[in-house]
């Protein structure tokens, strides 16, 4: 809580008894919830902002480096500092929520759990704790979904009765967050008013998630543009070992792209040469005459003849890149091959160049991972996708949670490791732009990156309206 915040009074009444009242209307499962969706390491630094005595903080010290304990109430402090005394690498604070007193980028994560609904300005708070994140850092809250309990108001001195999941998702795009994942953690806050018959609460919890900007898109774009124009690339092909990554940060990672010497053979030699991919999307996508397709990222093309060549004269393919270079080329070889049913544009992942319900099919090569807010790509996939259409991606993940060391890596970003995500986050956000039937099947691509495994993974979801 805040000194300021009308609650601040309550919390400073019920400190001595909080322990016991917060068993009763929420368990540790919420907690497990919030860590879940955190992918946390053991190198990084967290906070608990809304700490009361330090129920989150108790589950966090154990498993990350250094953890900030923050509340508005001294009362609540003072019995978290008896709760944690076994942990020697918590800090506390008692200060205000809209001041918290750490510095800007500090923390690799930071969580508030039943926290948001005693804030005046949920945005400000939010902006707040936004702020203490690193590039690439996580907010995590935990809360209430939207309710009519209004005596909650009186008896807990809530200053919110819950929240819809759409206005927290918009807060977070608001504070700068990205790849937003607000889902239902399975569990509920209950309580019983005092009043009025004793009428039961029993309300539903989300965990909302989303990670603070690192703005690698020029290094990425710079580094596809030498590749675009002869330099060293990742792929078959390239002055790299065929197939082979070596950065610093990162070990040693095999990139399979799978195309057969017959698929190679039927497209330009010009496009066949620079395949930059960690998987084969047309393996998978099962394309039909007559279907429009769009490549998100289409590099020098391969994948977009490919799929000309399936899709024959009655289809067409867009290809969409943002690097006017790989564009240039991509363009000769259609040109010179004699491709009437394919069409290049500039555009980006984030904020496709196309018109809403136009395709059939989406495919992508080893490229969303290169976006910083991955939920916004699959966002506009579903968008230009007509009902009906199909998801086929190939991309990295994770299996595990990455070192922020490893995320921070300028070169690892443009070798397709650094951006990739854990598996279940990037399903998570496929997921939440409203795809269905989702299925992700692992490829032969792999290897491991400071000790977690990372490999390629085909992905596959279904666009479907919804039932009325």
């Amino acid at each position: 809580m805040t000194s300021s915040n009308p609650s601040a009074s309550y919390f400073a009444q019920v400190a001595g008894q909080w322990d016991a009242l917060r068993a009763g209307y929420f368990t540790e499962a919420v907690r497990e919830s919030a860590f879940a969706k955190a992918y946390l390491h053991p190198s990084m630094a967290a906070a608990d902002v809304g700490a009361g005595t330090g129920f989150i903080a108790a589950g966090l010290a154990p498993l990350v480096q250094h953890v900030h304990v923050i509340d508005g109430s001294s009362e609540m402090i003072a019995i978290a500092r008896k709760n944690l005394t076994a942990f020697d690498n918590v800090t506390f604070h008692t200060a205000d929520g809209l001041s918290l007193p750490l510095p800007d980028g500090s923390l690799d994560a930071v969580f508030a759990n039943m926290y948001l609904h005693h804030c005046p300005d949920p945005l400000a708070s939010i902006r707040e704790m936004a702020r203490l994140l690193k590039p690439g850092g996580r907010l995590v809250i935990t809360d209430m979904d939207s309710h009519q309990h209004k005596w909650l108001k009186t008896e807990m001195a809530d200053l919110w009765l819950g929240f819809e999941r759409s206005q927290v998702r918009a807060w977070f795009e608001q504070a700068g967050l990205v790849n937003i994942v607000v889902d239902c953690t399975g569990q509920s806050c209950q309580s019983e008013c005092k009043s009025d018959g004793g009428e039961q609460a029993d309300i539903s919890i989300f965990v909302a998630t989303g990670t603070k900007r690192m703005k690698r898109h020029e290094a990425v774009q710079a580094s596809y543009a030498t590749q675009a124009q002869g330099g060293c690339g990742c792929g078959d092909g390239s002055c790299c070992s065929p197939g082979t990554i070596s950065i610093d940060e990162v070990s040693m990672v095999d990139w399979v792209a799978g195309y057969s010497a017959a698929e190679k053979a039927e497209i330009p030699a010009e496009a066949a040469e620079i395949s930059l991919g960690c998987g084969n999307p047309i393996a998978m996508a099962n394309l039909k005459a007559g279907e429009v397709v769009l490549d998100i990222g289409s590099g020098g093309g391969i994948d977009v003849f490919l799929a000309a060549r399936r899709v024959g004269p009655t289809g067409f393919v867009y290809g969409v890149d943002m690097t006017p270079a790989m564009l240039q080329r991509a363009r000769r070889t259609a040109q010179k091959g004699g491709y009437n049913n394919v069409k290049f544009r500039h555009g980006y992942a984030e904020k496709l160049p196309l018109k809403d319900n136009l395709v059939d099919v989406i495919i992508s090569n080893c490229v969303i991972n290169l976006s910083e807010d991955k939920g916004k790509v699959f966002q506009e996939a579903f968008r230009v996708l007509r009902n009906g259409g199909r998801l086929e991606v190939n991309d990295t993940v994770f299996g595990g949670p990455l070192p922020p060391a490893v995320r921070d890596s300028l070169s690892g970003w443009s070798e397709c490791i650094s951006g990739a995500l854990p598996e279940q986050e990037y399903v998570d956000l496929v997921r939440q732009a409203g795809f269905q039937d989702v299925q992700v099947r692992r490829s032969t691509s792999a290897g491991i990156s400071e000790g977690v495994p990372i490999y390629s993974v085909q992905v596959s979801a279904v666009k479907k309206e919804k039932s009325s």
